[in-house]
């Protein structure tokens, strides 16, 4: 890689007959690369060339951490250095980091990219260390708290209280005849 001439612009003519000319700073094109690298599943971080001095989160703001550019006329190379997360495929991920980076720069820019380099420089354990606790916390709860009580679907219905007919009172009235079902027969 070049020594630290990597923030200066350059000039890149794309064709003799334009107006004018297109130049890329070398910030531009780590940007694109290490926001590219960040989207790739199983990449937790990007790190300084030594990879043990500083480690960046995929959230970082500075997201050009850990990436390095030489952009030729009509050409670019990148070197990314890496902090892969536990369990995940070392060789896989690597490989999506290249095909991502490669194609993001070369869509952007027009530049085409010669070379991607990945170094892993380290393992992160950190989503597993957060899925171990999450499960110790799970454990240490009580059985009670960790299961709501479900209510039920459907309100019961009240209980009716049976209703007391109360003896009536003596009358001297003649109970009436019920003349409807007698009524009722005549017409069948």
């Amino acid at each position: 890689m070049a020594p630290k001439k990597d923030n200066l612009p350059l000039t890149l003519e794309q064709d003799n007959d334009s107006t004018g000319t297109i130049t890329y700073a070398n910030e531009v094109v780590a940007v694109i690369a290490g926001v590219a690298a960040a989207e790739v599943e199983g990449v937790a971080g990007m790190c300084s060339a030594n990879g043990i001095s500083e480690v960046f989160s995929r959230n970082s703001k500075n997201v050009t951490k850990g990436i390095k550019v030489e952009i030729g006329t009509e050409e670019a190379s990148v070197d990314i250095y890496l902090i892969i997360e536990y369990g995940t495929p070392i060789q896989t991920a690597c490989q999506n980091v290249q095909e991502g980076v490669r194609k993001a720069i070369e869509d952007m820019t027009g530049l085409h990219v010669v070379r991607v380099d990945v170094h892993v420089q380290g393992v992160s354990f950190e989503k597993e260390n957060k899925e171990t606790l999450v499960g110790l916390e799970e454990l240490n709860t009580p059985v009670e708290a960790a299961k709501p009580v479900a209510k039920p679907a459907v309100k019961p219905e009240p209980v009716k209280e049976p209703v007391v007919e109360e003896p009536a009172e003596p009358t001297n009235e003649e109970p009436a005849v019920e003349e409807a079902p007698a009524e009722a027969e005549e017409e069948a």
